[in-house]
């Protein structure tokens, strides 16, 4: 595997996206290759399986009633499991509402994340073996948040890193530069993912700015800015693996933009994607699936059959069917108990309103 320079990247504003596999599972740049054992590369494509499983499996659980909020992830299996897959369990995990598969191949338990889903308190109260916070749900806001966790960790001395992720939509945010500029003077260690799915809700990457990249908006903060072929698990494991390597060799942070596309709805409380892209659109990104480019070098290679992935899909089912299990024997919670926990002085209006829906449950 060629090594990245990441000290001329921090001053090349010309970026291209980096990519190991097209569109028909073929290794089209050897040089990027990562050095994964083949039980590995099946491992990761499992990984991917799974994530597409649980993002639909969620996705009919909510129109059922059966869970809340969800934003779909089909079509970034590459992007989210190829960055997980190049993290250590040590490492700081900061995600966005988009994010849940991550949490959960990081160590978060499947169940808490559906109630996190259903907004029940007890979905944000993690095991304290596990390193990350539920996830953000303000707009790039976990951009400032990764930036001071970094810092901590630095001041720890730490050999770990803050990682965290936000889409195109999010580098519009102010916290977006903030973040990176503060990790930036700091030479804090934290890995920025910025998952570009083309579409802020249904407002277009092109108005969002004139940037021809993402990544280049690195550049002003003095850090390395990479774009990669987002739909390609293997490119997006190269490059965030060096990146972590880089970071953790006390040289900064990294910003690295991942091309992908969101085949479904911005949230499960979005609008439906017809209305603001064309079905032409969405042809040429289908052919891009990142679940079928990895399926097919895997076949190639020998490692991966229909066997395979039925047993996955099989395993993944259940999984969904036991955490569901788990959250539908939990205790339902109360109106009083959600505004309980909304403050720790509790203001006389709501203290007012408390009174009277604690006297309602009484009954």
């Amino acid at each position: 595997m060629k090594k990245l320079d990441f000290e001329e990247l921090k001053h090349n504003p010309e970026i291209k996206p980096l990519q190991v596999l097209d569109e028909d599972g073929k290794v089209v740049n050897p040089d990027l290759m990562p050095d994964l054992s083949d039980e590995e590369l099946v491992e990761l494509f499992k990984q991917m399986v799974w994530s597409r499983v649980l993002g639909d499996r969620t996705m009919k659980l909510c129109r059922q009633g059966r869970l809340g909020f969800f934003a779909p992830t089909a079509g970034e299996e590459a992007s989210q499991m190829g960055s997980n897959f190049a993290m250590s369990k040590d490492d700081f995990l900061l995600g966005g509402y988009r994010d849940v598969p991550q949490l959960v191949k990081h160590g978060l338990p499947m169940w808490k994340g559906f109630l996190w889903s259903k907004g029940h308190v007890n979905g944000n109260k993690y095991p304290e073996e596990l390193n990350a916070v539920p996830p953000q749900i303000i707009i790039g806001a976990q951009y400032a948040q990764t930036a001071g966790v970094a810092l901590g960790l630095k001041k720890k001395g730490a050999k770990n890193v803050a990682y965290t992720y936000t889409g195109d939509g999010g580098t519009s945010q102010g916290d977006f530069y903030e973040g990176v500029n503060f990790a930036s003077a700091f030479k804090a260690p934290a890995l920025f993912f910025v998952q570009n799915n083309l579409y802020a809700i249904s407002v277009p990457r092109k108005a969002q700015t004139a940037a021809p990249t993402l990544a280049q908006k690195a550049v002003a903060s003095g850090i390395p800015g990479l774009q990669v072929d987002g739909m390609d698990a293997l490119a997006v494991y190269s490059v965030a693996k060096q990146a972590r390597d880089w970071i953790t060799a006390g040289n900064g942070p990294v910003l690295i933009e991942t091309l992908c596309y969101r085949y479904g709805p911005h949230t499960t409380a979005g609008d439906v994607p017809r209305r603001y892209r064309s079905e032409d659109e969405e042809e040429v990104w289908l052919k891009k699936d990142p679940l079928i480019r990895m399926r097919k070098f895997l076949e190639s290679k020998g490692l991966w059959d229909e066997d395979q992935e039925k047993a996955c899909v099989e395993a993944a089912n259940k999984e969904v069917d036991d955490a569901m299990q788990e959250v539908e024997s939990q205790p339902t919670q109360t109106v009083t108990e959600l505004m309980q926990n909304e403050y720790v002085v509790t203001p006389p209006a709501i203290q007012k309103e408390l009174d009277a829906y604690q006297a309602k449950e009484a009954k």
